[in-house]
């Protein structure tokens, strides 16, 4: 790749990010700048960004679990918004053209509705890039804005694989009833890989070689192979560290994704001005997730949240028109226009979701609250019983505070956490625990904190969820104790600083306690010594 690609690229990913902004509108920009410069895409580029979008499907895999595509809240709101979406965009389109805007004259009403299905996608890279900035994958909000993303994502490579006229190979569905037999040897293989760069290499085998290469082998879009086998992986305990392994390196190739989109080309004043329309239309493709997802007896914090993480173009939108243009059936400057309203859409879509919490807030008394037996199961208040301790975030260190009060507050104890997963496997250890998101400004309208409640353990290992619990707490007046983990000194200042009573530093207590383990299960005979 040409040096001046990653110079600018830097360049307008810093600026942004020094404005608060997410480095990707950078990415975006520094496309259209190397392509006011006269610089092309290329092969090297090309390839860059086909891996962060492969990688990118298949870090998704690793954290998605199949049941949630199942659930109606996830499949009935895809296909249903797929469906309102399109037929959305494609009026608004031959509106355009009954307008008359030269690029639109020639526009059919088939080519109008191919338009309007690759525009009903929503950005997969930028949802899952918002909410792991934010941790929030493994919330409930999160987990449905994904789910429904993988199922447009199954749509777009559905319509990607049909349209190429490539008609899959017989073996197919051999190559898809043999990987399920073949799982239990990737899991045993994945163990005796460690947990170094071997490890890692054996999962981008996985994605790359069985999944694009073996998929691509049958007719299957190679894509979709990434995706189904990080789904294949999901289960493994390894697959969390798998996915954080593969973090930075998809991250770097998506940078790739990001410039190939302004490389397209330069717009013309139609293709600005119909970009422009989209966008005034955007909100209400949102619009149409919201009330998708409040039919499915939604939170209207869950439903505005997973709204907003979605209210955006897609890639994969711009991946259907342009194949669709390369097929002669849309001439390219609609890519073009797909590119500009999906790069603003991003501009648009990140202050929102960096502002979402504090624009629900001052929504909020704006709407009529769901009556509890309306609610979604998964989406009902948390009752925390007859607990005078409860810890939030139950993960190494949650556990462990468990087991060390266990023998002062038998059946008093109480663990928080918003992984289902990990819930599941507690409560089968017989620890009390629940699901819960702490930094959900519902958990704590919704919890009714008693005055039996002693102390509060803030065991979460985002400093940001720490913090936005501790604020919401201290918000319901409570007047116990409150303790918080920490890893670098600076986060106790600021904990202390908004009322924390104790604070615990992980790695310098760490040193502190493994001496008093040692000296205490030591010989009184070496003690003395």
């Amino acid at each position: 790749m040409d040096p001046i690609f990653i110079a600018i690229a830097f360049g307008c990913g810093l600026a942004v990010y020094l404005i608060n902004l997410p480095p990707l509108i950078g990415f975006l920009a520094a496309g259209f700048v190397l392509n006011a410069m006269g610089y092309e895409s290329n092969a090297t580029l090309d390839t860059l960004a086909n891996l962060g979008v492969t990688l990118l499907l298949f870090s998704i895999g690793l954290k998605l679990d199949i049941k949630t595509l199942l659930k109606k809240e996830v499949w009935g709101t895809a296909t249903g918004h797929i469906l309102f979406s399109t037929l959305l965009f494609t009026g608004v389109l031959l509106a355009v053209k009954a307008i008359g805007f030269s690029l639109a004259l020639e526009l059919e009403w088939r080519q109008a509705m191919l338009m309007g299905f690759a525009l009903s996608f929503s950005s997969t890279v930028f949802a899952v890039k918002v909410l792991e900035e934010r941790s929030d994958m493994n919330t409930f909000y999160g987990r449905i804005a994904i789910g429904v993303l993988v199922m447009q994502d199954l749509f777009a490579v559905a319509y990607l694989t049909i349209s190429s006229g490539k008609v899959p190979s017989p073996w197919a569905l051999g190559l898809l009833a043999l990987l399920p037999l073949l799982r239990p040897l990737f899991f045993k293989v994945l163990e005796r890989s460690g947990h170094g760069e071997l490890q890692t290499l054996f999962a981008v085998f996985l994605a790359l070689v069985v999944g694009v290469g073996g998929f691509e082998l049958v007719g299957l879009k190679g894509d979709l192979g990434a995706l189904v086998i990080g789904m294949m992986l999901a289960s493994h305990y390894s697959a969390s560290s798998l996915a954080k392994s593969l973090f930075n390196m998809k991250e770097l190739f998506l940078v790739a994704f990001f410039l190939s989109i302004g490389l397209n080309g330069m717009p013309t004043m139609d293709a600005l001005w119909i970009a422009a329309i989209l966008l005034l239309v955007l909100p209400l493709k949102s619009l149409i997730y919201y009330l998708m997802y409040n039919r499915y007896g939604l939170r209207i914090r869950t439903s505005l949240l997973a709204t907003f993480s979605l209210s955006n173009y897609s890639e994969f939108g711009l991946i259907v028109a342009a194949l669709a243009a390369k097929q002669g059936l849309l001439s390219n400057d609609w890519v073009i226009v797909a590119s500009i309203a999906l790069a603003i859409s991003f501009m648009i879509s990140a202050p929102l979701n960096a502002e979402n919490e504090n624009i629900y807030r001052r929504l909020m008394n704006r709407f009529q609250p769901r009556e509890s037996s309306h609610l979604h199961p998964d989406d009902m208040p948390i009752q925390l019983g007859d607990a005078r301790v409860l810890i939030i975030g139950m993960g190494r260190i949650g556990q462990g505070a468990y087991m060390e009060l266990e023998s002062s507050y038998p059946g008093q104890l109480l663990g928080i956490d918003s992984d289902k997963k990990k819930i599941t496997l507690l409560q089968d250890l017989s620890i009390n625990a629940i699901e819960g998101d702490a930094s959900d400004s519902d958990f704590w309208d919704k919890t009714n904190i008693s005055e039996q409640l002693e102390y509060i353990f803030l065991a979460m290992p985002n400093h940001a969820g720490n913090l936005y619990a501790l604020e919401q707490i201290r918000h319901n007046h409570f007047k116990g104790k409150v303790a918080a983990i920490i890893c670098y000194s600076e986060e106790g200042a600021q904990l202390r600083e908004m009322g924390a009573d104790d604070i615990f530093n992980i790695y310098e207590e760490a040193g502190s306690g493994f001496a008093r383990h040692v000296i205490e299960n030591t010989s009184p005979q070496l003690q003395s010594a």
